[in-house]
């Protein structure tokens, strides 16, 4: 069997939903597990929606014209007639108004797994009803009773050897050819809902080839398969045909937006290949990640993250900053949930870098405050090369102010203030 995942720009309205279907049906050999994510800016809608709720601003009219948004695609796709989707639509509107006029919780993460988590359900309940009404051999699956995660809302971790047993005894007992569920999805305990962080489907797509041994994963995008650069910031970009499950990984893990960093470990523990490829274009080689590593160091790869902020720790009375004093700040930057970028360290301060999470990062502060000194900037771009050659470092850097400088065999991280791209 394989592993097709389809992001929220492939199946953002009604025109893009019919573009999947003719994706599918070339499959037909191989059984076909879909995994899908929220229709097009549903995930930030529903965001909006419980940031709303949670400061005690209007709330009720955005959600509405969530379920709106998702009845017009409905609509579009077969027509006016009832079908077992609106009324699906309509109790997922219930369960999402009655839960917030009557939650009790102000756990911000926990209303957020409970709402936001609604987007994959609403999309995959259309999409399924659309291709059962084609004539596809189609089942709807939940993946909230087959992912079984811990209660860690927003970033749950996964039961691996429960949910192993639970997709494949689900896999076993089910005979259709394809089989919709939904990514970015959990179950926790107590039949709570959970996320796996943003972009998680992506990793869901992982979890479910790995729980089943698929022959292939295929992620399909808005893009020809995996740059080498973003196209919002570069003008010449080149496809990087096949690179490695370690070089997918290091790319991931330095802020490529093409792949989830957890995505690629499942897949490589059972040498599962991962085609990602443009739904734009499905005739179209894309990029392939597999054991092959000849291909890695061929063509550069540079990654811009913006909105970082530097922050420089020192002792109040100037002594030297050694381990007990590092692993003190760890655990404040691992309590407030803040992912460090980069980290540096002379023999008196201990800077590191960080995405802007404002009300995060405010919190951060005034912790380490208590006792240390701490100075920041914000407004920063780190840049990160692999592959470098100093050619090419000194014409990105030109003009620029250096923050802070990283260089290992294989990959150049710079920290700087100003914008050039090219």
């Amino acid at each position: 069997m394989k592993v097709f995942k389809f992001g929220g720009a492939s199946v953002k309205d009604a025109q893009a939903v019919r573009n999947l279907k003719q994706i599918i049906e070339r499959e037909n050999d191989d059984r076909l597990l879909i995994v899908v994510s929220a229709m097009d800016k549903t995930t930030n809608w529903l965001e909006r929606v419980v940031v709303a709720f949670t400061s005690d601003e209007e709330w009720k009219k955005p959600l509405l014209q969530v379920f709106d948004f998702h009845r017009t695609q409905l609509e579009q796709l077969l027509g006016k007639e009832n079908s077992s989707a609106s009324d699906s639509l309509d109790k997922i509107q219930h369960y999402a108004f009655t839960f917030l006029e009557q939650d009790e919780n102000s756990n911000f993460d926990f209303i957020y797994d409970q709402i936001v988590s609604l987007g994959e359900i609403l999309s995959t309940k259309i999409i399924a009803a659309y291709l059962e009404h084609e004539g596809l051999d189609i089942t709807w699956t939940d993946a909230r009773k087959l992912v079984h995660t811990d209660n860690t809302y927003r970033d749950a971790k996964v039961n691996w050897d429960e949910t192993e047993t639970r997709i494949n005894e689900f896999w076993n007992t089910e005979n259709s050819h394809f089989v919709i569920t939904q990514g970015f999805i959990g179950g926790g305990e107590h039949k709570r809902m959970t996320t796996l962080g943003r972009e998680g489907s992506d990793f869901s797509a992982a979890i479910f080839a790995y729980c089943l041994t698929a022959s292939s994963v295929t992620i399909w995008k808005d893009v020809p398969g995996m740059l080498n650069a973003d196209p919002k910031h570069f003008s010449n970009t080149s496809l990087l045909e096949n690179i490695s499950y370690r070089e997918a990984v290091e790319l991931s893990y330095y802020g490529a937006s093409v792949i989830h960093p957890k995505t690629i470990k499942p897949l490589e523990n059972k040498h599962i290949p991962l085609y990602v490829k443009s739904f734009k274009d499905p005739e179209a080689t894309g990029s392939v990640i597999n054991d092959n590593t000849s291909e890695d160091s061929k063509i550069p790869s540079y990654i811009f993250k913006s909105d970082q902020v530097l922050i420089s720790i020192s002792s109040r009375d100037f002594s030297f900053i050694v381990e007990e004093h590092i692993s003190d700040i760890f655990k404040r930057f691992a309590a407030h949930r803040l992912n460090i970028q980069t980290m540096q360290n002379s023999a008196i301060s201990f800077s590191v870098s960080v995405a802007n999470q404002p009300s995060q990062i405010q919190a951060l502060l005034e912790d380490l405050k208590k006792d240390y000194k701490v100075l920041y900037n914000e407004g920063l771009e780190l840049l990160t090369i692999r592959h470098f050659s100093e050619q090419i470092v000194s014409e990105l850097i030109k003009g620029r102010e250096v923050m802070l400088e990283q260089k290992t065999r294989h990959t150049m991280r710079i920290l700087m203030r100003g914008q050039k791209h090219q």
